[in-house]
């Protein structure tokens, strides 16, 4: 599995995802949905195309447990973080209807984070 290629290309799907997103807000002229196309292009997009970028640049940190943990922690919390966010704002689902589920996917992005952060510390 390439590490880099995934967070890669994820990225940009999240990058049409949040263009997208852009893209009806302007043209529609309700931008209640700025909240997500913001968190879409940075923890999508953003978050994950340095992610790849970094384990591209340093390929120690691509192999073993620690990249594939970060790799998947971060793309199950994003989804599940991302989408629920989008509903919220929609007016789909409550505030709290996101209990648990959303406290449990912050908490696997930042597990996930720290995932990648020990694997700096180890590796770069």
């Amino acid at each position: 599995m390439n590490i880099s290629r995934l967070f890669l290309v994820t990225a940009v799907a999240y990058l049409l995802v949040g263009i997208a997103i852009g893209i009806h807000m302007g043209a529609s002229g309700d931008h209640g949905l700025a909240a997500a196309h913001a968190h879409i292009n940075l923890l999508g997009f953003t978050l994950m195309t340095l992610f790849g970028l970094a384990y591209r640049v340093i390929p120690a940190m691509a192999g073993g447990t620690l990249a594939t943990a970060h790799f998947w922690l971060h793309q199950a919390g994003a989804l599940v973080l991302l989408v629920m966010l989008v509903l919220l704002l929609s007016g789909r689902i409550t505030e709290a209807a996101m209990f648990p589920l959303a406290p449990v996917a912050e908490l696997a992005i930042w597990i996930g984070v720290a995932c990648f952060g020990l694997n700096v510390i180890k590796n770069a």
